[in-house]
């Protein structure tokens, strides 16, 4: 059981796990989700996209030019074996990773420059069992 070293880098593993909850997500809004520089952003997507695990989209609202994010099918299965891999390994404490049924769906939305809505689909942390 080994912790895929494309995903684990902690900036990484936010910015695969913002994706697997939307069906895109532009620059800005994954830039100021994950807490990063325009650079880190860029140095992480590059390596994301170098491994097949996000496709990045170039265009332009207006005159300006944007960038846009999306996990592909490989990248949102390594990202599952990611999750599967970690629950394994914490299991033994008898915490969890995966939530249970007593945690809520909470979406976040927002609107992109260019007038999209995008809806981030988010799990908070479950209650710690007694």
């Amino acid at each position: 059981m080994e912790l895929d070293p494309v995903i684990h880098a902690p900036a990484r593993l936010q910015i695969v796990s913002l994706l697997a909850a939307a069906d895109e997500a532009e620059f800005g809004f994954v830039r100021d989700t994950v807490g990063v520089s325009d650079s880190v952003l860029s140095k992480h997507g590059s390596a994301l996209e170098a491994a097949g695990y996000v496709a990045v989209r170039k265009g332009y609202v207006g005159k300006r030019p944007k960038t846009w994010f999306k996990l592909t099918g490989k990248g949102r299965a390594a990202f599952t074996a990611y999750v599967e891999n970690l629950q394994r390994i914490v299991a033994p404490s008898g915490l969890s990773v995966v939530p249970d049924e007593r945690v809520q769906r909470v979406d976040d939305q927002r609107v992109d420059d260019d007038g999209r809505r995008l809806v981030v689909r988010r799990r908070p942390s479950s209650v710690p069992r007694q």
